[in-house]
């Protein structure tokens, strides 16, 4: 089956392993989703997003979500009109990673049973933890044409089709006007880069404004 441009792009910053740095600074320094931290360290994780929304305190809508997520996604939860409430903890966290085979999980929000997320290691990014979960309740979805039911389908408009990178920085989000051949050349570009800049500084002893703010190697043959 032939490769999508998202396939290569993801391929690409896999196999150099391009940092949320580097692809944020493709970006001109943007994409970075606020507030969220890596739970665990050392874990480094790209795919397609999974976007899932909840809202006020009910993990009801969650569960029916998770059910479509796919092999190397990464799960990115969202919710709404709520507390400081964890969406879910590590029943969900061992299904989507050990089951569904998720590339990651990215909560914009709280997450509860810390010690066992820890414990097993899991690629998660959260806003925090908190031993108050949300409610299995099914409650009524707001419209869509109004308030925060238009703010909802305005998220999934931003998150379908893009792309998470996840690292110890934090989590940066490739959205789908940059995905194409013209982001695939800067990946490239920046990772040449940051081999040239290493090389002036480690090799060649040049100081970091030389390096990074004159570019003297492109004088140089």
């Amino acid at each position: 089956m032939m490769k999508t441009v998202t396939d290569v792009i993801i391929e690409t910053i896999i196999r150099n392993r391009i940092s949320t740095t580097e692809v944020a600074d493709c970006m001109n320094k943007k994409g970075a989703i606020e507030g969220v931290y890596a739970l665990n360290k050392q874990k480094f994780a790209v795919g397609k997003v999974r976007y899932i929304y909840g809202f006020k305190n009910s993990n009801w809508e969650i569960h029916k979500q998770l059910r479509g997520v796919k092999e190397g996604e990464i799960v990115l939860v969202e919710p709404f009109e709520s507390d400081e409430r964890a969406v879910f903890g590590s029943l969900v966290s061992k299904f989507l990673v050990l089951y569904r085979r998720a590339a990651g999980i990215v909560v914009i929000g709280y997450m509860r049973d810390a010690h066992t997320l820890i414990k097993e290691n899991y690629p998660i990014w959260v806003k925090g933890v908190s031993p108050l979960g949300f409610y299995n309740t099914e409650i009524d979805m707001p419209e869509n044409s109004w308030g925060t039911g238009w703010v909802i389908e305005e998220a999934r408009k931003k998150y379908d089709g893009a792309i998470a990178v996840c690292d110890d920085s934090g989590v940066v989000i490739i959205p789908k006007e940059f995905i194409n051949k013209e982001f695939i050349k800067k990946l490239n570009a920046i990772e040449e880069q940051e081999d040239i800049w290493f090389d002036c500084i480690d090799r060649r002893k040049w100081n970091t404004f030389d390096t990074v703010c004159l570019k003297k190697y492109q004088k140089k043959k």
